[in-house]
């Protein structure tokens, strides 16, 4: 699991330049609170009250994000981890 997160902090460097970003998220479901926090340039946690259930919990880390980034939900895709709590988010025209 390492070696992807190495190879995409990598290739972030390409698609920043692209005005795509990809940032890798760690989901904490049926938190106390909704919020985002940046780890680094490339890495969030992000807390949701939502349950993991049916994509609800994914679908508030994608509105969160969109908001945290200040650009419309469209612009902010899940392209990895969808049943698991490391993902991989691509932000669109930063």
């Amino acid at each position: 699991m390492i070696a992807w997160l190495s190879q995409l902090t990598a290739e972030l460097k390409i698609f920043c330049s692209l005005d795509i970003m990809l940032i890798k998220v760690k989901v904490f479901p049926e938190s106390d609170e909704d919020i985002v926090i940046e780890k680094s340039l490339d890495s969030f946690e992000v807390k949701v009250r939502e349950k993991p259930i049916q994509g609800r919990a994914n679908q508030e880390v994608k509105r969160l994000l969109a908001e945290h980034f200040k650009v419309e939900e469209e612009r902010v895709r899940m392209i990895k981890g969808f049943k698991e709590r490391n993902k991989v988010f691509e932000i669109k025209n930063i």
